[in-house]
Parts: structure tokens; sequence; C-alpha cells
């Protein structure tokens, strides 16, 4: 029986390993400068190297999803454990341009395994409300890791001399790395709570399902909207007035605060109204961010953070109660759905900066002044996203409202 297992150990077992998916993120975004000078790669072949970390990350999601219940949640995390050290160790002894390829495919492997294996245990081990507060409080620590992560960097790198060289920040990345592995090992992991999930032809045939079909969609909206802004909206407002790197922090902070606190608040508007009221928030964000300048854009973070940040667990959490015989790959496919979209929008927003940048330096705009104004442009454009998810939102918040989750057939696990 499930309640029987360690709850605990496990629970915090996947904290940890969201926040390695977080230090991944962080620190290496941190030493991506001293890795450019050390083995003189270029712009170019920096960003293929991160794109690693996207495409690593989905792949595992889904093949995760696909053997959860034949390979099983604890093996799964046995190869993330794997695949981080590999990551972590190829990175830090790396000889040039392949290995770093090589490795940071390794890590966005296991960063993957991570959400598979994470998400549909702690489904399996809550139910209802809190279910989802304790979804949100898992995905809190991508946020608060990458604020952790980005400190950690920018102090090692500021106090210089072997503290500060990226292979000893590499080694930071093993911390977490082993905290995981020892709260995991030996814990017995809980069975699933719906029968029928462990067959991949019903999981396949609830994905055909009205409900999984909208979620799945709306993923890729939701996942744009949040990850679209923070990837670029650093480099938009560094010419704004305001400190770019606050932003950030600021912008983290809040999202992994919110979903600390998901519990009373997603018990008080229901999965739908917090979905609907997110989107709402995320375009006032977004909005904001492509008008103001100066200190108004702490204010925007705050709102852009409170709309963005229980997108990605809500949603989880929506595709575990409302399509629940989808299964661990119904979670799966709908995060690797999330991470695809962001993969895909990214050049797209960099083309529209492209654009925007050549027509306001045709209307003689130069400097800070231009890269404000083309940055801003492509901020307007990304309201499209959350303003699109407002009206999908409140589509399925009426459409829900009389609906209970999980409303599929659900029979107690043995």
């Amino acid at each position: 029986m499930n309640e029987n297992i360690n709850k605990s150990a496990l629970f915090n077992g996947s904290c940890f390993a969201l926040i390695t998916t977080a230090f991944t993120f962080a620190i290496r975004a941190g030493i991506l400068p001293q890795l450019g000078q050390e083995f003189g790669l270029s712009g170019e072949q920096l960003g293929f190297i991160n794109s690693m970390w996207f495409l690593g990350f989905p792949i595992s999601m889904i093949i995760g999803g696909l053997v959860y219940h034949s390979f099983g949640p604890a093996n799964i995390m046995r190869v993330a454990f794997v695949a981080h050290t590999l990551g972590i160790l190829l990175t830090i002894y790396a000889d040039g341009y392949t290995t770093l390829l090589i490795s940071t495919l390794f890590i966005g492997f296991g960063n993957g395994c991570t959400e598979a294996a994470c998400n549909p245990m702690i489904a399996d081990m809550y139910s209802g409300v809190k279910m989802n507060k304790m979804l949100n409080r898992f995905h809190m620590w991508f946020p608060g890791g990458i604020l952790l992560g980005a400190l950690i960097s920018k102090f090692m790198t500021d106090f210089g001399g072997v503290m500060g060289n990226w292979q000893t920040q590499m080694w930071v990345l093993m911390i977490p790395t082993v905290i995981y592995a020892v709260l995991f090992f030996g814990k017995r992991f809980p069975t699933p709570k719906v029968v029928g999930v462990t067959s991949l032809s019903e999981n396949f045939k609830a994905m055909g399902r009205p409900v999984f079909i909208f979620l799945f969609f709306a993923m890729a909206l939701t996942a744009i909207s949040e990850f679209g802004p923070n990837q670029w909206v650093s480099i938009v407002l560094s010419s704004s007035g305001a400190d770019a790197m606050l932003i950030l922090a600021l912008t983290t902070g809040v999202m992994a605060l919110a979903r600390f606190f998901a519990g009373p608040v997603v018990q008080r508007l229901g999965q739908t109204g917090v979905l609907l009221t997110g989107a709402i928030l995320a375009t006032i964000g977004i909005y904001m961010f492509s008008v103001v300048t100066g200190p108004i854009a702490y204010f925007a973070a705050i709102v852009f953070a409170l709309g963005v940040g229980y997108f990605w667990p809500v949603m989880i959490g929506a595709t575990a109660q409302r399509a629940p015989l989808t299964g661990a790959l119904g979670m799966s496919i709908i995060g690797g759905v999330g991470m695809f979209s962001t993969a895909i929008f990214q050049p797209i927003i960099g083309g529209w900066i492209d654009g925007s940048t050549a027509i306001n330096q045709a209307a003689g705009l130069t400097g800070d002044d231009l890269q404000l104004a083309a940055g801003q442009d492509t901020l307007a454009k990304m309201v499209i996203f959350p303003i699109i998810l407002v009206v999908l939102f409140t589509i399925f918040y009426f459409w829900q409202k009389n609906a209970n989750p999980r409303t599929e057939t659900i029979v107690a696990a043995h």
C-alpha cells in the first residue's frame, strides 16, 4: 500500500533532483563566457551546446513516460543519477566543443528523467488539493534552484581564483545530485492509483480525449509564455534603466514563493481558475515589460511571475486529475511538449528581434535606444501567447465548471 512508503524521503529526494536540474540551467549559463574563452567557441557554438539541454530533456521525459510502469520510477531515477554524473564529469574534463555537446546532452537527459519519474510519483503519493499543493512545492525548486544557482555562480565568479573557475562551479552540481541519490537509495516507490494506466494502449486511447488534447495545445502556449520572456527579458531590460539580473532574481524568487503557497490558492480558485488568472496576469506583466522603463519594470516582474508561476505544475496536476488514464505517459507528454515548444519558438523570437532591430536601425536609432526599442517591440509580440491563453482558459473554466477532477474510472491500487 502507498501508505507504507516513506513519502517525506521520496518527496525531498525529488526536490533535490529538481534543484540539480535548476543548477544545470543556472550555473552552466553562468560559466558560458569562460567556456567560450577557454575553448575558443563562437556564440553559435555556445548556442548549440545550450540547445542540447533542451533536446535531451523532452526526449528522456517521453521515453520515461513510456516505460514508467514497466521500468519503474526507481530505475528511471537511477538512470537520471548516472546521466547527471556523466554529464557533470564530462563537462569538467571536457577537451573541446564535441565533448561539451555530449556532456550537455547527458545533463538534459538526466533532467528529463527527473520530471518523468517524479511528477507521476508525487501524483500517486497524494490526492486532490494535497496533490496540487505538493506538485507546486516540488516545481517551486526549479525557479528557486535557478535563483540559488545563479547567486552561487555569481559569488564564485566574483570571488575569483580557483573558486571562480568553471570546473569548480561544475563540481557544485554534484552536491544535490549525491543528496537525491542518497535519499532515494533503498526506498520503496508508490504504485499507481489508477487501474489501466499500466497499459500503453489505454494511455494512448485516453490521449485522444478532448481534455488531454486541449491541455496538450495549451501547454505549448503556457511554456513559451513563461520561458520566452524569461530567456529574453534580461537582454531587453539591460537597456531600460532596470538591473537585468535583479529582474531575473525577482522573477524566479516570486515564482518560487507562489508555488510554495500554492495550496490555498488552488483550493480557493481551483485548477481552471488558477490557470485563467495566471493567463490574465501574464498578459499584463509581458505588456508592461514591453512599454515600461526604470523601476516600474520591477513591479512588472512581480506581476509576470505571479502569472506564469503556477502554469507548469498546475498543467501537470490538471493532466493527472482530469485525464488520469493517460498515466505517467500523459504527464511526460505534457511536459515534453512544453520543452519542445520552448525550443521551437526561441529562434522565432530571435527572428523578431533581428527584424525589429533592422526596422528601428533604419529609423535612425542606435546603441541602447536601438536595443530597447527592438526588445520592447518583440515583447509586444510575445503578448499574443498569454492573450490566446486567456481565451482558451476562459473556455476551459466554463467547460470544466461542473466536472469533477478524475472523472474517468479510478480504482485504488492494491
